[in-house]
């Protein structure tokens, strides 16, 4: 089938039928990211002024505090799967790609978690302690 080159050994293979799927969800969370930041600007553009009370309080209201919890649900997945495929392509020793992907993994759930607590606790609590 091949001449033993790398693509000599893989010619007429097809596809590996990997890949789509996450091609597919990154570009919808792409779309996601640009519909909700244009609402939080908009929204942002709206309020008086930009001190911490005003903004607390704008975030208390359920119909900022929703989709400011799925903008950061939807930057945080995006972040992931892009540097997820960057990693993949880029490391080759599977240690350090191993490494790298839980490192990343570790980051993205954490950092998103607590922004969505933050979040929480501001709409449910309104406090700022």
């Amino acid at each position: 089938m091949g001449n033993g080159t790398g693509l000599g050994r893989v010619r007429g293979l097809g596809s590996a039928k990997q890949g789509g799927s996450h091609w597919v969800m990154h570009r919808m969370t792409a779309v996601s990211n640009l519909l909700l930041m244009l609402w939080l600007v908009f929204s942002l553009l709206r309020i008086p002024t930009y001190d911490f009370e005003t903004v607390r309080l704008w975030l208390e209201q359920p119909l900022v505090a929703v989709p400011m919890m799925l903008l950061v649900i939807s930057v945080f997945w995006h972040f992931r799967m892009g540097l997820q495929v960057l990693i993949e392509d880029y490391v080759h020793e599977d240690g350090l790609k191993f490494a790298s992907l839980a490192a990343l993994n570790l980051y993205t759930f954490g950092m998103g978690a607590l922004a969505l607590f933050a979040i929480v606790k501001i709409a449910l609590t309104g406090t700022h302690s």
